[in-house]
C-alpha cells in the first residue's frame, strides 16, 4: 500500500496545485481577500502531500520492495544504507519527484514567511508557482510515476548505476535542484510583478533573500558535482565544458547578474524592466537545463532519461512557461514605470557593466552548448564544440569583468569617483604586480598568460579586501575604534567581499592546475617506484577485496619523500556484477591545497597494472573558492536587512493598493 499510497499523494497535490493555481487569481480580480488567502492553506497542504510522496519513494528503496519497478531498476537489497536512500534520486522518474518536492518546498515557504507581502502579491505569486508544479506533476504522473508496479516481481534488483553509488550523490543533486528550483520563486515574482503592473524597491527587498538561497544552492551544488566528476570518475578533470555542466553554468551566470540588478533596484530604484527579464530568464535556463537532462538529446552520466515522448511533454512545458512569460513581459514590461538615473561612473554603473558581461558570457555558453543540437536537427551533420571555443570565448569575457569587480564597491551611488577608487586600489595593484613578477620569475620561459591570471586574481583578492579596510578605518584610525566599526559593518559587506575573494582564489586554482599539473602514466608491478613533481611513488600490491554490492582489485602505494614514507595511497577498481560494470575509484593526497591523485587502469594477467597518476598544485583552491562564495552568501542571507523583509508599505501605496 506504500507505493499506492504515494501516487495518491501525488494525485492529491496535482488537485490542490489546481485549485492554487485558479482561485487566488479570482480573488484578486475579484479582491477578495478569503479567496487570496486560498493560496497559502494550498500551497502548505501541497507541500505536505509531496512530503508525504516522497517519503514513500524512500521507504520503498530502503525496504527493498522489487514490486515497484524504480525499485527494481535502481536498487538491490545489498547496497549501504546510504545508497539506497541517494537511489530514490538517481534516475529519472525519483529525480523528478525530488524536483517537484522542492517546488512545493519553496511554495510552502513563501506561504509560511510571506505575511509582510501585500495579500495580493502573495496570491499571485503562489498561483504562478503552482502554474508550474501542476505542469509537472503532470509530467510525472503521465511519463515518469515513480509508483508503478511489476507484475511479476523479481527476486533482486540492477542496482543503482555504480558511477552514481558515491557520497557526492547524497548531497550534489538535492543541492543543485535546490538553486534550479529556487529560481522559480525569483521567476513567480517577476510574472506577479507583470500582472499587477507594479514594481518598485520593495519588490527587489522581497525578491533578493530568495534569489540568494538559490544562488547559494545552485554555488554549492555546481562546486560539488565539479569535485564528484573530479574523484570520482577517474579522468583526473574538474570540467569538461559537458553539455549538461552548461545546463547548471547558464542559470548560474543569469543568477549572478540578478542578484546585482536587485541590489541596483533596491537602492536606486532603477534597472526595473532589466530585472525583470532577468528574474525570467534564470528560471528559463533552470528549465532548459531540465530539458537537456531529461529529453535524451544529450549523452552524458548527467542524463537519465531517453525518452522521446519525455522530451516533447517537457519541451511543451518550455514553450507555455517561457514563451508566455516573455509575452507577457514584452506586452506589460512598457507599462513599468521606470526608476533614478545615475552616471556611468557610478556603482550603478559597476553593476550594470557586471550584468552585461555576465549575460554575454550566458549567450556564449548557450549558443556555444545549442548550436550543435540545432546543427543536427536541421541538416542531420553531427559536430562538437568543446573546451576550445569556450577558452577563447568565455574566459576574454572574465577578464574585463574580473578587473572592474573591485572597483564596484569603492564607487558611489548615482556618481562615481574613478580615479578616487583607482588610487584607493594602488595596494591591490602592487600587491598584483609583485605576484606578476615572482609567478613570472618561477616559471621562467613559460606561459605568459598564466602569471597574469595570478597577477588578476591578486588583485581582486586584494582589492575585495581594500574595500572592508576602507568601511572600517584600518590603518587610518585607532585599532579600537576600527573594531567597533567592523563589528557594526552590515553582514552583507562581509559577505560580498567574501564572495568576490572567492572568486580570485577559485582562478588562481584554476591556473595552477591547468597551467603546472604533472601527469606520470606508466605500468607498474609491485615494487616498482615512480617519481612525479618530487614525491616517489611505490606499488606496494595489489589485492582483491569484496564490498556489499561489489568485487574490487585495491591497489596500495606508498608515498615517499627523501625515501621516508609520508602515507599510502589505496586506489581501486570496482566491478558490479548486477550491472556488469566496472568504475575507478581514484585515491587522493592532500598536501595544503595541492593534491596527488592516482587511478587504475586495466590490470594485466602478470600482475602488472596501468597508472595514471597526476600532482595538481593548489587544485582545491578550485573548490575553496565556491565555498568562500555560498559563504559570503549566506553571510548576506543573515543581514537583519533581508531577514526582516521589506518595510510595510507606504498608507498611499496601501491606499492605491486598496483601490484598484
Amino acid at each position: 500500500m506504500i507505493a499506492e499510497s504515494g501516487h495518491y499523494a501525488l494525485v492529491l497535490a496535482l488537485g490542490l496545485a489546481l485549485i492554487q493555481s485558479t482561485v487566488p487569481i479570482l480573488g484578486a480580480r475579484w479582491r477578495d481577500v478569503a479567496l487570496m488567502n486560498v493560496a497559502r492553506s494550498t500551497a502548505i497542504a501541497q507541500l505536505l502531500f509531496v512530503a508525504a510522496s516522497f517519503a514513500a519513494l524512500v521507504t520503498l528503496h530502503v525496504s527493498s520492495d522489487f514490486s515497484v519497478v524504480n525499485v527494481v531498476e535502481n536498487s538491490h537489497s545489498m547496497k549501504p544504507l546510504l545508497y539506497k536512500i541517494t537511489g530514490v534520486w538517481g534516475n529519472h522518474e525519483g529525480s523528478m519527484l525530488l524536483w517537484v518536492s522542492i517546488l512545493a518546498l519553496f511554495g510552502g515557504l513563501v506561504a509560511i514567511f510571506g505575511n509582510n507581502l501585500p495579500i495580493s502579491l502573495r496570491a499571485h505569486v503562489l498561483a504562478v508557482q503552482a502554474w508550474i508544479a501542476s505542469a509537472f506533476y503532470l509530467f510525472i504522473l503521465l511519463t515518469s510515476n515513480p509508483f508503478l508496479r511489476i507484475a511479476n516481481p523479481p527476486m533482486e534488483g540492477r542496482d543503482l548505476n555504480p558511477v552514481l553509488q558515491d557520497i557526492g550523490l547524497a548531497v550534489h543533486p538535492p543541492m543543485l535542484y535546490l538553486g534550479y528550483v529556487g529560481f522559480s520563486i525569483s521567476f513567480s515574482f517577476a510574472i506577479a510583478a507583470l500582472i499587477e503592473g507594479r514594481i518598485d524597491a520593495a519588490w527587489a527587498r522581497w525578491v533578493r533573500p530568495w534569489t540568494l538561497i538559490a544562488w547559494i544552492f545552485l554555488t554549492t551544488g555546481i562546486a560539488m558535482g565539479s569535485y564528484w566528476a573530479y574523484y570520482s570518475l577517474g579522468w583526473g578533470g574538474w570540467w569538461f565544458w559537458d553539455p549538461v555542466e552548461n545546463a547548471s553554468l547558464m542559470p548560474w551566470l543569469a543568477g549572478t547578474a540578478l542578484l546585482h540588478s536587485l541590489v541596483v533596484m533596491e537602492k536606486r530604484n532603477a534597472l526595473k524592466v532589466w530585472t525583470i527579464l532577468l528574474s525570467i530568464l534564470a528560471f528559463s535556463l533552470s528549465l532548459l537545463g531540465t530539458f537537456l537532462v531529461r529529453s535524451g538529446v544529450l549523452t552524458s552520466v548527467h542524463a537519465f532519461a531517453n525518452d522521446p515522448r519525455r522530451g516533447v511533454f517537457i519541451l511543451l512545458i518550455l514553450c507555455v512557461f517561457i514563451g508566455g512569460s516573455l509575452s507577457l513581459y514584452v506586452f506589460r514590461a512598457s507599462s513599468l514605470k521606470q526608476g533614478g538615473l545615475f552616471a556611468p561612473i557610478s556603482r550603478e554603473g559597476a553593476l550594470v557593466l557586471n550584468n552585461l558581461l555576465l549575460t554575454t558570457a550566458c549567450a556564449t555558453v548557450f549558443v556555444g552548448t545549442l548550436y550543435p543540437l540545432a546543427l543536427e536537427v536541421m541538416t542531420g551533420e553531427k559536430i562538437s564544440v568543446g573546451a576550445p571555443f569556450f577558452n577563447l570565448t568565455f574566459g576574454p569575457l572574465f577578464v574585463p569583468l574580473l578587473i572592474a569587480l573591485p572597483f564596484g564597491p569603492l564607487l558611489a551611488w548615482k556618481r562615481g569617483d574613478l580615479l578616487g577608487a583607482a588610487q584607493r586600489l594602488t595596494v591591490a595593484g602592487v600587491v598584483a604586480l609583485i605576484g606578476l613578477a615572482l609567478v613570472m620569475a618561477w616559471t621562467f620561459g613559460g606561459s605568459t598568460l598564466a602569471p597574469l591570471a595570478v597577477g588578476l586574481a591578486l588583485f581582486v583578492i586584494v582589492g575585495a579586501l581594500v574595500d572592508i579596510v576602507e568601511r572600517i578605518g584600518l590603518f587610518r584610525l585607532p585599532l579600537g575604534i576600527a573594531a567597533g566599526r567592523a563589528r557594526g559593518l552590515p553582514r552583507s559587506a562581509w559577505g560580498t567581499m567574501l564572495a568576490h575573494a572567492g572568486v580570485g582564489i577559485a582562478l588562481i586554482g584554476i591556473v595552477c592546475e591547468t597551467s603546472w599539473n604533472s601527469e606520470n602514466i606508466r605500468t607498474m608491478k609491485p615494487g616498482d617506484v615512480t617519481n612525479i613533481a618530487g614525491y616517489g611513488l611505490k606499488l606496494e600490491s595489489v589485492t582483491p577485496r569484496q564490498g556489499p554490492n561489489y568485487r574490487e582489485m585495491a591497489a596500495k602505494f606508498s608515498v615517499l619523500v627523501g625515501g621516508r614514507v609520508i602515507a599510502t595511497m589505496l586506489p581501486s577498481k570496482r566491478n558490479f556484477t548486477t550491472r556488469s560494470a566496472t568504475t575507478t575509484e581514484a585515491a587522493l593526497l592532500s598536501r595544503g591545497a595541492s593534491q596527488l591523485y592516482i587511478s587504475l587502469g586495466d590490470i594485466a594477467p602478470d600482475g602488472s597494472v596501468a597508472v595514471r597518476i597526476y600532482h595538481k598544485p593548489l587544485v582545491l583552491l578550485i573548490w575553496f573558492g565556491p565555498v568562500l562564495m555560498a559563504l559570503g552568501g549566506v553571510l548576506s542571507l543573515s543581514d537583519r536587512r533581508l531577514r526582516v523583509g521589506a518595510p510595510k508599505p507606504a498608507k498611499s501605496y496601501r491606499g492605491l493598493q486598496a483601490a484598484e
